[in-house]
């Protein structure tokens, strides 16, 4: 028998990432089992009559049962307190009412109600771990490695590693460092390695257009995590090599940093299109660059990541430029022949890295291979069997 699930989020699935790394996935898991989902959703976006809808249909067309929570960030402690307060109840409810089994939390907050809901209803518990969450927020400056708040979750971290029945990794190299932690030395739990996957229905190669010249592509964030500014050095290489070279950057709400980054870097605003535009839109425009970079801060939490434009890029047939120590990405690109890795970033390993990707490019069999490589690693339908395997595991008990 198929047992029910439920899903917690406290991303909201009304936007591009709960749409992307989460509804996806749930409208193919839910054709087998009923699956319940509880997110945290931003008043802005419920406000977005149309999104809502829109999403709200496509849940409805699926075996979806949604149940979204208002998201709260000011008083920042006591939101997110009370965020938790009404996910523990909710959640409560949902398992008892409906007989569910398998509890799927996505990350660390969500596990607080995971383990709550394993320990007093006996249910399974599916540690999504998304990353090392508390280590993430020491290295981008949100918290102090010293702080209590660090101290808590590290501590939570453990109890959660303990308890969960599967822990679901983004990457072989978490899991590695997980299983040298010294409390797991007695047993760790069953892991799951299932990356960040890409609809590759969506994300293909486009229509041959006209070659004017050259494009390298940027898209998404440029703060926190990414090395813009390096990206834009990098891109400065590129356009002593091939003059016409241009730059085309999609992100939304941080143009003004973008403009005084290219600035700082006396980059001519000419060479550059800066973009904003819907998830459809961001495809159309990937599929017209002839390649993609973005550089991520190489620290430790970063091996337990796997960024989803990797997928997205290689699926539209478009190599990489990249960085090292950044989870399996490096061993991934290097060993299928679909991108660059920078080892660091001095001029000079960039100057290499700038003629190894000209070099891939004059290759007739790269953008085949982006694709293939793509689908090995990052199908969508593959990641949703990887989770419904998960799932069924339980189905036996």
């Amino acid at each position: 028998m198929r047992k029910g699930v439920l899903y917690i989020s406290y991303d909201g699935i009304l936007e591009p990432l709960g749409q992307s790394q989460v509804l996806a996935y749930l409208e193919k898991l839910s054709k087998d089992r009923p699956i319940h989902l509880i997110s945290f959703e931003k008043k802005s976006d419920k406000d977005n009559f149309k999104l809502y809808d829109d999403v709200k249909t496509r849940i409805e067309n699926s075996n979806i049962h949604w149940h979204p929570l208002t998201y709260h960030k000011h008083p920042v402690l006591l939101a997110t307190l009370w965020d938790i307060v009404r996910m523990l109840i909710l959640s409560y409810y949902l398992v008892v009412k409906f007989h569910l089994k398998i509890v799927h939390a996505r990350s660390y907050i969500t596990s607080l109600a995971a383990v709550f809901l394993k320990k007093t209803l006996n249910v399974y518990y599916i540690f999504d771990m998304r990353g090392f969450w508390a280590d993430e927020r020491v290295e981008g400056g949100l918290w102090d490695k010293n702080s209590y708040l660090f101290y808590t979750f590290k501590k939570l971290e453990k109890i959660y590693f303990l308890n969960a029945d599967v822990v679901v990794s983004l990457t072989n190299k978490a899991v590695k460092e997980v299983n040298k932690f010294p409390y797991l030395k007695r047993g760790a739990p069953i892991f799951k390695v299932i990356p960040t996957c890409t609809d590759l229905e969506l994300f293909k190669v486009g229509n041959k257009r006209p070659k004017e010249s050259f494009i390298l592509g940027y898209v998404g964030s440029v703060g926190v995590w990414y090395l813009f500014e390096e990206s834009l050095k990098f891109f400065k290489i590129i356009k002593d090599l091939i003059p016409d070279a241009r730059l085309h950057i999609i992100n939304k709400g941080d143009h003004d940093y973008i403009y005084t980054c290219l600035d700082n870097l006396k980059i001519q605003h000419d060479d550059v299109v800066v973009e904003d535009t819907d998830h459809k839109g961001v495809v159309h425009s990937m599929q017209s660059m002839d390649a993609g970079i973005f550089i991520i801060k190489p620290v430790y939490s970063k091996m337990a990541s796997m960024p989803t434009k990797l997928g997205e890029f290689l699926g539209c047939g478009i190599p990489c430029v990249c960085n090292a120590k950044v989870g399996d990405m490096p061993e991934i690109v290097n060993d299928n022949k679909v991108g660059v890795v920078l080892d660091d970033f001095k001029e000079l390993t960039m100057i290499h890295g700038a003629v190894e990707l000209l070099k891939l490019l004059s290759d007739v069999n790269t953008s085949n291979r982006c694709v293939e490589t793509a689908a090995k690693y990052f199908s969508l339908d593959n990641g949703v069997k990887s989770y419904n395997d998960v799932y069924q595991q339980f189905d036996k008990c």
